[in-house]
């Protein structure tokens, strides 16, 4: 059964930094004030709730100010040859890239500011979060079993 958004927002609680904890709690009421979907709202919480497990109970969001910080918890989804031969972790690994770098333009752009303060199409991403994408080499995110030929399609599209 999956993860609900209701249950993913109860972990909140447990964030073992009380103003990690604040912060994120501040974040989700954004975005789900500013209208977004309840399952981009879920993405975000799955990735800044374990980023702030990771970070424990003395480092704040606001003590983050390298790069490394960052890629050291993102590296933490990296997995080996064996475990993951096409390397798909690395698509993981981008989208908590995306969200993390949301968030910190979040907290350093619009965080205690009128909802229309800023538009964020025009929010400065601090430096310390202007970290790469790791790019795939994989020419598809499908394996060739999940790739339909033109017969399979046709058995279910009549045209």
């Amino acid at each position: 059964m999956p993860v609900t958004l209701a249950k993913t927002i109860s972990k909140i609680q447990f964030i073992p930094n009380n103003t990690n904890a604040q912060l994120v709690k501040e974040m989700y009421e954004y975005l789900k004030s500013n209208g977004v979907s309840e399952r981009h709202q879920h993405n975000a919480l799955k990735v800044m709730i374990p980023f702030a497990n990771y970070l424990g109970p003395t480092t704040t969001f606001f003590d983050i100010k390298s790069k490394e910080q960052i890629l050291a918890f993102l590296d933490t989804k990296k997995k080996n040859e064996e475990e993951d031969t096409e390397k798909k972790w690395i698509t993981t690994w981008n989208s908590y890239l995306v969200r993390i770098k949301y968030f910190f333009r979040w907290l350093y752009n619009q965080r205690g500011k009128n909802a229309d303060a800023i538009p964020w199409t025009e929010w400065q991403t601090p430096s310390f979060v202007q970290i790469k994408y790791k790019k795939t080499k994989r020419l598809s995110p499908y394996s060739e079993t999940e790739i339909w030929d033109r017969d399979e399609l046709l058995t279910i599209v009549k045209y």
